[in-house]
């Protein structure tokens, strides 16, 4: 089998099943491990699988640029944020995520509601202008461009001064096995700083991250309160996720 039918190979196993792992494919194609370890490090470089101990996951298409995630999936995310805006209440005070979900979420908010959110996005700051009765406490650091938001040191040091009753976090990639990533080590640790500073954690994943990994995990199932997402019940990652016991909200048609 040539090296570009074994890539196919892979990359329909990924979709097909959602993870490849090496020693099985090596079995089936009666190869050795070493040669689809070196098929999988060409594909991750390639960008088309994100490699894992022992095999490879599908890689999240929310790696892009913040101007290319705008356009994706947006029935999704509105949907999503929907389901999200409805678990808030008047006088809370809420962390909100940076990225294009969070961002539909700002605009689900009834205009009159009385909120206080705390966010290292400069452009869900922007968004509340248009919300009179929202408070708004900006956490200032290193601009991380990809995501439109701050992180590093000083943002980490601001976000320990919080105390939140609810915290919507993005990320890349939601998968039974590696829990919830994205791909940027700081944003991680920025996000699991956020995390730690509020009652409530709530991931916001459309359909197109549902089973897909990337390089840094953020938080796992038992640190968070629910992940609200679009994608259809009967995805293999999400129902293994509902069977550990983690609560989902099914935001289809919301």
């Amino acid at each position: 089998m040539l090296a570009a039918e074994r890539h196919e190979y892979l990359l329909e196993k990924l979709r097909s099943e959602g993870k490849v792992v090496a020693k099985d494919v090596a079995a089936e194609l009666r190869l050795s491990e070493d040669s689809i370890r070196r098929d999988l490090r060409e594909l991750a470089a390639a960008g088309k699988c994100q490699r894992v101990y022992g095999g490879a996951l599908p890689i999240s298409a929310a790696i892009a640029d913040y101007g290319t995630r705008t356009e994706l999936n947006v029935g999704g995310k509105q949907s999503v944020a929907r389901a999200a805006a409805a678990l808030i209440r008047p006088g809370q005070t809420v962390i909100l995520d940076g990225g294009t979900t969070t961002l539909e979420l700002v605009r689900e908010l009834d205009r009159e509601l009385a909120l206080t959110v705390v966010t290292h996005s400069p452009t869900i700051a922007v968004a509340l202008l248009a919300h009179p009765n929202v408070e708004v406490f900006m956490l200032g650091g290193r601009l991380f461009k990809h995501s439109a938001v701050t992180c590093g040191a000083a943002a980490v040091e601001a976000a320990a001064q919080v105390n939140a009753d609810l915290f919507f976090v993005g990320v890349t990639g939601v998968h039974s096995e590696t829990g919830f990533t994205t791909d940027d080590a700081d944003e991680a640790a920025m996000k699991r700083a956020l995390a730690r500073h509020a009652a409530d954690t709530y991931v916001l994943a459309d359909a197109d991250k549902i089973g897909t990994a990337s390089r840094f995990v953020v938080l796992r199932a038992p640190e968070i309160a629910g992940l609200i997402t679009d994608a259809p019940r009967n995805s293999q990652a999400l129902e293994l996720l509902a069977a550990g016991g983690l609560p989902i909200t099914y935001a289809t048609g919301v």
